[in-house]
């Protein structure tokens, strides 16, 4: 059997296609099926994809959905439908937490839920063998029309299952991508890590490959082509001490290429900050949030105080490791004066980076559950654009016009950091240039 995953583009392409089907690729191959890729650019024309699905003949077709993607893939799907008669599964994080309403779309057959190696596998084998009924009593494989599925225990050890399949990825300039680890041990409201531990009854799901699994994965690539630069996909790289201290032992000597991770303030100190530095670690990029201490606190439950940030902060530029913020905006409870500390914070923190993004309700999170809760989210909020530069909410303490007023000063302090810092050494017309580009930056989100 032959499955192909359709990479699906919103506003612009992006650098790297989903990591989901680089991993079920692998293994759906080791286990006798082919899997291939094909992106679908924001532009392409509908008979121009159908031309290619036909070329790569498949036997079924396979999307990789966050909610951004939703309304994309599913007007893709649709179009596919009305023209080829090829069976259709959805898998990521909008599928796994809004499973009925994608089932209920036009050209959707399967959902998978939660982790997909062993579930698609085994819908491929049950295919192929002509056997399509016995597809309902797949775990974690949701039939349209029937009942939902059992979850299966997660997948373990990890390093039993093979390493990302490259070509599904869509990496260039020798640029690598990697996950060490699955599941989040922390409760943040925002995000769906939470749902996902839910969803397997949180038993089991927090795992994490072995340091010289890692280090032989990376040993592959080098032998099979050239390895630039290493970025880390966890969502906290750092969570575990002894695990980073041998990674960094072991990266350092064997391996030292330039990397980037994701970290939380909590999880490092000096010492780690200066072995991560002498591994090779070049970037951290660290979830700030808010710098409103009420917002961390009370509604994103993130306890941490603001001066624990800005002496990590300080710590991790003077271990020479570029260090970048993230924040959000337009969040469930915020005031004007929570995103003027935001701001505030940021000034003190003077990142070399930061990057900003519009509140989004995703399903799966607590937050999805509050807006719900409390009418902040629209009856049709599956049809409106699910992006981090427009709210869809109807929150009381902040108008969309305000956030949008927000927005755009986030926008203007980035650029002019950036012009206050480097435009001594521009011309004028490669001035011109950066402000176009922060501001194209800004309208894509």
């Amino acid at each position: 059997m032959k499955i192909l995953f359709l990479e699906i583009d919103t506003e612009r392409e992006w650098g790297l296609a989903s990591v989901g089907p680089a991993y079920i690729g692998a293994y759906v191959r080791l286990h006798g099926h082919d899997a291939v890729l094909l992106r679908v650019p924001p532009e392409q024309k509908v008979h121009d994809l159908m031309r290619s699905i036909e070329k790569e003949a498949p036997d079924i077709l396979g999307f990789s959905l966050t909610t951004r993607q939703w309304l994309r893939g599913a007007r893709v799907a649709g179009e596919i439908r009305k023209k080829l008669h090829i069976p259709v599964i959805a898998g990521g994080h909008h599928p796994t937490f809004a499973a009925e309403s994608v089932l209920q779309t036009e050209g959707f057959d399967y959902v998978c839920l939660g982790d997909g190696e062993e579930p698609v596998a085994e819908l491929l084998d049950c295919l192929e063998n002509g056997k399509e009924a016995v597809a309902s009593q797949i775990a974690n494989i949701w039939v349209q029309g029937g009942s939902r599925p059992d979850i299966r225990p997660p997948l373990k050890p990890l390093d039993k299952i093979p390493f990302l399949a490259r070509d599904l990825l869509d990496e260039r300039y020798g640029v690598a991508h990697l996950i060490t680890q699955r599941g989040c041990p922390f409760p943040c409201t925002f995000c769906a890590a939470g749902g996902i531990r839910d969803l397997y009854k949180n038993v089991g799901y927090l795992r994490r490959r072995t340091v010289q699994d890692v280090v032989k994965e990376l040993y592959q690539m080098k032998r099979r082509s050239s390895l630039n630069y290493v970025v880390f996909l966890d969502d906290t790289f750092t969570v575990n001490k002894e695990w980073v201290r041998e990674f960094c032992r072991i990266y350092g000597k064997e391996i030292s290429t330039g990397f980037s991770i994701n970290a939380r303030v909590e999880t490092v100190d000096r010492d780690m900050l200066d072995q991560l530095a002498k591994a090779g670690c070049r970037h951290i990029i660290y979830g700030v949030e808010s710098g409103s201490s009420r917002m961390r606190f009370d509604v994103l439950h993130r306890p941490v105080d603001n001066q624990r940030i800005i002496d990590v902060f300080n710590w991790t530029k003077k271990a020479g490791i570029m260090v970048t913020a993230n924040y959000m905006l337009g969040l469930p409870g915020e005031t004007a004066e929570d995103i003027e500390q935001t701001l505030a914070l940021n000034e003190k923190l003077q990142p070399d980076d930061f990057g900003y993004f519009v509140f989004y309700p995703y399903p799966g999170t607590r937050l999805f559950d509050l807006c719900r809760e409390k009418h902040f989210l629209p009856e049709n909020w599956l049809d409106l654009p699910a992006n981090n530069r427009q709210s869809i909410l109807n929150l009381p303490e902040l108008t969309k016009k305000e956030i949008i007023h927000y927005y755009n000063t986030f926008t203007e302090v980035r650029k002019q950091t950036y012009m206050n810092r480097y435009g001594g050494a521009l011309s004028e017309e490669n001035k011109v240039e950066a402000s176009k580009s922060f501001e194209e930056s800004a309208a894509i989100g």
